[in-house]
């Protein structure tokens, strides 16, 4: 139904590719220029193999209606909604700027739309991908639009039930999407780890036949490190270069040593996942029956008194142990000598 690898501006990502690390820009570009370019140029110092920038306006996103049910919840808690996305949208000016520096150092740039209008002015762009943030794979309608571009597709699934996943996804088998990838997601800010539940990535990867990530909210690089061992083909984190630069997203966002924690880690681990593998060859035994003393020939061989299972191997191997002992020695066996069958003489 879907591949198990695609590509995204000439990278492979999925099966058998090494993971495919995105740098979020989110609000974290501060509302100034130069602070966008620089996220884009340190993740590619710190070896992101993207920046994702967010196309939107508070207008696009939500009403500016200060009544209860649009204050925002958990960690902008005491603002309302429209102030919030006011203050972290990114100007859409900025965007082929942002393309041509992206370009110009060899990261690639692509987007989260928001609504219709954002995708129609991304496409104009020429956008390589695009991502599906976790609160709108509930907007069918919109979910479809972004699937007829035709270009790859990154969902992120946040608070979405199986139900709801399924009914995306099974919108992207309807347009024929056959590059699609589901992203594992906590919706809170900073996530608790007992709240991750990284066994979710192989039971995403077994139900929707399609490469599988993490969008994480976790602080550190621990936990998207260890998701590549579960089969994540993809990492998705918050960055920016100085935490202490206050923006709606700066307080659990990774900084470049964590990103580049996380690109390096990742990619250990990758490559320590390898492929099933038992050796057709034992490898040669590390221990051996050994003398501990010096024997004379015809003398009982008794464990512990004067044969041993020590280091190293060589000789006759310690499964042996109970066919050796009180067998004669066949000869005179000097202490260190390490046992062969053509010093075992016949039982007592």
């Amino acid at each position: 139904m879907f591949n198990q690898t695609f590509e995204i501006d000439g990278r492979k990502i999925g099966e058998g590719c090494e993971p495919y690390i995105i740098a979020e820009m989110s609000a974290n570009h501060g509302n100034n220029l130069d602070t966008a370019i620089e996220i884009i140029k340190e993740a590619k110092k710190a070896g992101a193999d993207a920046v994702k920038i967010q196309t939107y306006t508070a207008d696009t996103l939500t009403l500016n209606c200060p009544t209860p049910a649009f204050e925002a919840k958990g960690a902008w808690e005491g603002q309302y909604l429209y102030d919030l996305y006011l203050d972290a949208s990114m100007p859409w000016e900025w965007t082929p700027i942002l393309q041509k520096v992206a370009e110009e150092i060899g990261i690639t740039l692509f987007s989260s739309p928001f609504d219709v209008s954002s995708i129609e002015f991304l496409e104009a762009l020429n956008m390589p991908a695009y991502k599906i943030a976790s609160p709108e794979i509930i907007d069918l309608p919109f979910v479809r639009r972004v699937a007829q571009t035709g270009k790859p597709i990154i969902m992120s699934t946040g608070g979405a039930t199986l139900s709801q996943i399924g009914d995306a996804v099974a919108i992207m088998v309807e347009e024929n999407v056959k590059d699609l990838a589901i992203l594992k997601c906590t919706s809170e800010y900073p996530a608790p780890p007992e709240k991750i539940h990284l066994k979710t990535i192989p039971n995403l990867k077994e139900v929707f036949k399609c490469p599988i990530g993490l969008s994480d909210h976790t602080l550190g690089s621990a936990i998207p490190i260890a998701s590549v061992a579960l089969g994540c083909s993809i990492i998705e984190k918050h960055f920016i270069v100085n935490r202490n630069d206050t923006t709606a997203d700066s307080f659990f966002s990774a900084t470049p040593d964590e990103l580049k924690a996380i690109v390096d880690g990742s990619k250990l681990v990758y490559k320590a996942l390898g492929s099933i593998n038992y050796p057709l060859v034992p490898p040669k035994p590390q221990r051996s029956l050994i003398a501990i003393t010096d024997i004379s020939e015809g003398e009982p061989l008794i464990n512990s008194k004067n044969i041993k299972s020590l280091r190293p191997g060589g000789g006759i191997e310690p499964k042996y142990i109970d066919k050796v002992v009180n067998r004669k020695a066949q000869q005179e066996i000097k202490f260190g000598t390490l046992l062969q069958w053509s010093m075992v003489g016949e039982s007592l």
